[in-house]
Formats: structure tokens, C-alpha cells, sequence
């Protein structure tokens, strides 16, 4: 049987930087104790390796419960927070490390802009996800979250208003193209940015190519993971015979009976340590 690896499987360049970020933190300076927003990660070992090190996650309700003094510093993470963390954190003397990647950080931006220029923002993505609220954050809480065709159909606008369409740095371009397409037919002088990540362009235009010519496809990430969800999605409407799992223990001997060729991809959350681990177990089958 011979494996295919993609070129693109693993961490993408804002996860690496905010993993390096954390991994190259001098825990004796810090202020302590030390706590991560939520997960650097959507990969359970990314989150015991930040675990060793003495940094600890907190949800967002118990950071703004929390009182002055529990916590000496705050991690944000690659997916990045609203403006109001950065207040709440400086009335609360908390120390900030910020690793929101710079393509994030670009949307934030963006939604910032348009909205003191009293746009009306449409972004694309996932209702909910961390980084979509986020960025809704920054366009001072006004943005209307497209995540399905529905949600679409029910766009409505007078016809004065000054229209952007931004999106989730993770979204399916086939869904942005179709939606600003829709969006467009429907309010014509709409203006529409694509803020999708480059890498995860390189990512669903391999996995929609290379899928087919392959018996087996396995997606390697977590279900919590936009990035990894989608790859998975374009993977099994090409190939019928494609896995999603989170580590090589769940991997099946009967997912490559009588397989000659063999795609493993991953997603942004997924380190290069548990990709590897997962193509031996492979070889082994």
C-alpha cells in the first residue's frame, strides 16, 4: 500500500507561532498563576504539552467572573478574542500574551474599519466558532453571521445601506463563492473581501483533487476543528471511504483491506508529532 501524505497536513503558520509563542514563554518570569482562553488547539495534546508547563485553561465566563489578583496572566489564542478581553484584562491588571494569528488579526481589522465607517458587515462562518465572535466583537457586536443558505435567504438590507461581506479565515471557499454570488444577485453594490486563509485554500484545493485518486482518505483533527470538519466534508462527497479521527488509536485494520493507495491529511489544530504516529500505525496495517 502506498501512502500519500499531504503537503499541507498540520499545523498552520498562526497555530505554529502561537505554539512557539507559549512553548518559548519563560514560565519564572511570567506573572503568575498563568491561564490559556479556552484551547490553543483543537488537539487534546497540544493541550497536555501547554498543561506541563503550568499554564492552565480557563473558559470565558469564569475570566470575566474572575477577581483581581486570580489571575497574574492571560493567554489569547491563535483564533483571537474582542476588543472587551483587552479592557477587562487591564481594569483586572492581568499581563496579556496575545498570539491571535496576523490573518485574524487582518479580519479584526477589517470588521473594525467598515464598521466606524457604518457599514453593514456580513460574515461568513461558523455562529459560534471562537474567531467569528471574535471579529463580530471588533465590528462592535453588529455583523450578520452567515453560516447556511438560510441564513441567506434571510439577509435583508434597505436599500441606502453600505454593504461588506468579510469571512472566517477557516471557511469553505465553495461556500464563500456560492454565498457572495447569492449576495450579490441580491444586493448589488455589495463589496465582497475574501479573508481566507491562504492555507486553507492549498488545503481543500489538494483534498478535492487528490481524494478520488486515492481508495482511502484519512482526515486527522478534531471535530471541534472548522478547518478539519470542512477538509473531512470535501473529502467524503469525492471519496465515500474517508475517516476522520483524532489519533492513531482509532485507526481500523478493516479501512485498508485490499487498499493500494492511501491520502492522510490533517488539520490546522493537528501537531506534526500525532501525524506521524498515525502514518506508522498505517504502515503497520
Amino acid at each position: 500500500m502506498k501512502i500519500h501524505l499531504s503537503q499541507f497536513a498540520g499545523f498552520c503558520d498562526g497555530v505554529r507561532r502561537a505554539y512557539e509563542m507559549i512553548s518559548a514563554l519563560d514560565i519564572a518570569q511570567a506573572k503568575k498563576p498563568i491561564y490559556i482562553l479556552g484551547s490553543l488547539a483543537h488537539n487534546a495534546d497540544v493541550v497536555r504539552e501547554i498543561h506541563k508547563k503550568g499554564i492552565f485553561k480557563i473558559d470565558l465566563e469564569d475570566f470575566l467572573q474572575s477577581k483581581k489578583g486570580e489571575i497574574g496572566t492571560i493567554i489569547v489564542t491563535a483564533h483571537g478574542v474582542g476588543p472587551e478581553i483587552f479592557d477587562i484584562a487591564k481594569e483586572k491588571d492581568i499581563e496579556i500574551i496575545d498570539t491571535t494569528c496576523p490573518k485574524v488579526i487582518k479580519v479584526q481589522r477589517l470588521a473594525k474599519v467598515f464598521s466606524a465607517r457604518d457599514y453593514s458587515i456580513i460574515l461568513i462562518g461558523d455562529k459560534g466558532h471562537k474567531e467569528v465572535e471574535g471579529i463580530n466583537s471588533w465590528g462592535r457586536g453588529k455583523s450578520r453571521i452567515v453560516s447556511t443558505q438560510e441564513d441567506l435567504e434571510n439577509l435583508d438590507f434597505s436599500k441606502n445601506e453600505k454593504i461588506i461581506v468579510l469571512s472566517q479565515t477557516t471557511q469553505s471557499e465553495e461556500f464563500f463563492e456560492k454565498a457572495g454570488n447569492f449576495i450579490k444577485n441580491k444586493f448589488p453594490d455589495t463589496q465582497i473581501i475574501s479573508t481566507i486563509c491562504y492555507t486553507t485554500h492549498d488545503r481543500q484545493g489538494e483534498i478535492s483533487k487528490l481524494a478520488q485518486k486515492n481508495d482511502v482518505v484519512v482526515v486527522i483533527g478534531s471535530k471541534e476543528s472548522a478547518n478539519s470538519t470542512r477538509l473531512f466534508e470535501i473529502a467524503k462527497e469525492k471519496n465515500p471511504q474517508t475517516y476522520f479521527i483524532e489519533n492513531s488509536n482509532q485507526l481500523e485494520k478493516k479501512w485498508f483491506l485490499r487498499v493500494e493507495k492511501a491520502l492522510v491529511t490533517a488539520g490546522a489544530s493537528t501537531p506534526s508529532w500525532v501525524i506521524e504516529e498515525v502514518v506508522k500505525e498505517i504502515e503497520k496495517l
